[in-house]
């Protein structure tokens, strides 16, 4: 949203491997004992109800990187064991992307009752919004507004008067359904319904005060600034606490504090700035355009996405523009970091019809951690959401297939847990994952 590259490895059975075997399992242990709570004094810490550089997103013991771990350390596969078990002590966001009203209630709420037993915030992604990826790789989603809302209430409920941080709809902005591929939304009135639902979610969840709200809002290599910054404001941006960067993607986290930077001041000026900018998101400069570069073609004098070294005159315009609104008054973000380590994949031009770069590409890696510790006054925290070691979809690559050309083999299908890859995800961490 591949060759199979498991080889058959056989158990070294000298004492010191089994040793550091049985040490990487009970490390593990340790690790998932301390992720539901560690000691009892731990578990009785206060939790914020907004977030802080101290706040502890919740991590869930029972998860496919715990469970790798424990596989690879009966192979004798030591050095991605420890990574795993690495990997399995850090918080993941948990996906709630269907099912009853009432499953979603109880889930959730079983949810905040483990977070809250270890001192944790829980991070949630609601992704069942109807026409979801436009029907696409993670097409679904709720069968109409009037279940979706059903749901999303039921969500909410779950989620009840205890912390926690719900990413809103992943591409439910980026792919309304007047961008999907056809006809399908001639009147516009698809679209509209799109917007109306995500600002009942809104709503729905900020009645409970505790529970922190961000609406998707794609990425720095997709929609402009302009253009994303009215999709917030048209879906009640205003009523949630900010949005969300780089879900499942995998854009620099320089590059999407910039881009976060440039939508939450377009968002300000088209709606508290000047009065002669108010509704004109459609000025703001952003990754493909800025007014304030000379534009007259030399190399170097306009705005291209592909080069940051271009963006200072996106800068520029907001300096002149805009100014410096006070931070309190300006939407903040968080940046999904799971699979941003090295950046996007650049294969050579030509190689592949289609390369379908977002998805499952090779030679990625992990990136920062996640903290709500950011150091940058908008980000209010990077998170792991796009669960690491779940498969993007069965990729192709603009070829028949069925096989994935990159790896020689058809790709688990969205959401299936692919150990190769979540292998190569922890391998290939920067900031590298230590054990």
């Amino acid at each position: 949203m591949q060759t199979d590259r498991k080889t058959d490895r056989k158990t070294d059975r000298r004492p010191g491997r089994r040793r550091r075997t049985a040490g990487l399992v009970t490390a593990l242990a340790v690790c998932a004992a301390w992720a539901a709570g560690g000691p009892a004094a731990r578990a009785e810490e206060p939790v914020a109800p907004t977030l802080t550089p101290t706040t502890r997103f919740y991590v869930e013991p029972d998860n496919g990187a715990a469970r790798q771990a424990v596989a690879d350390a009966a192979a004798g596969d030591t050095d991605d064991a420890a990574r795993m078990t690495r990997l399995a002590a850090l918080p993941q966001a948990a996906w709630f992307t269907g099912g009853t009203p009432e499953r979603a209630r109880t889930d959730a709420a079983a949810l905040g009752a483990r977070a809250g037993a270890a001192g944790q915030v829980p991070v949630l992604v609601a992704y069942n919004v109807p026409g979801r990826d436009c029907g696409l790789y993670d097409g679904g989603g709720a069968a109409s507004s009037t279940a979706y809302r059903e749901w999303v209430t039921a969500l909410a409920d779950g989620i009840g008067d205890g912390p926690a941080v719900v990413l809103l709809e992943p591409d439910g902005l980026g792919a309304l359904p007047k961008d999907c591929a056809g006809t399908g939304d001639p009147t516009g009135e698809l679209t509209r319904a799109r917007l109306a639902d995500l600002g009942f979610a809104v709503t729905a969840l900020k009645r409970h005060p505790r529970t922190l709200v961000y609406l998707d809002a794609g990425n720095s290599q997709w929609r402009a600034v302009g253009d994303m910054a009215q999709r917030l404001i048209d879906a009640g941006v205003d009523r949630a606490d900010g949005f969300a960067l780089n879900v499942s993607n995998f854009q620099p986290t320089d590059h999407q504090t910039r881009y976060g930077g440039w939508l939450a001041k377009c968002v300000w000026f088209a709606t508290q700035g000047p009065d002669w900018g108010r509704g004109h998101t459609d000025w703001c400069a952003g990754q493909y355009y800025s007014a304030a570069a000379p534009n007259d073609g030399s190399p170097g004098n306009a705005v291209s996405a592909d080069d940051p070294t271009t963006w200072h005159w996106t800068d520029a315009w907001y300096d002149q523009t805009v100014g410096l609104p006070a931070t309190t008054e300006l939407a903040h973000f968080v940046v999904d970091t799971s699979r941003n380590g090295k950046g996007p994949w650049k294969p050579a031009a030509g190689t592949y019809p289609d390369p379908e770069t977002w998805c499952n590409p090779p030679g990625r890696g992990m990136g920062p951690r996640p903290t709500a510790d950011t150091g940058q006054p908008l980000v209010d925290a990077y998170l792991y959401v796009k669960t690491i070691g779940d498969s993007d979809g069965s990729c192709t690559r603009g070829t028949t297939g069925p096989a994935d050309p990159v790896y020689g083999v058809v790709d688990p299908p969205a959401g299936a847990w692919w150990p190769e890859f979540a292998h190569a995800l922890a391998r290939d961490a920067e900031p590298a994952l230590l054990p």
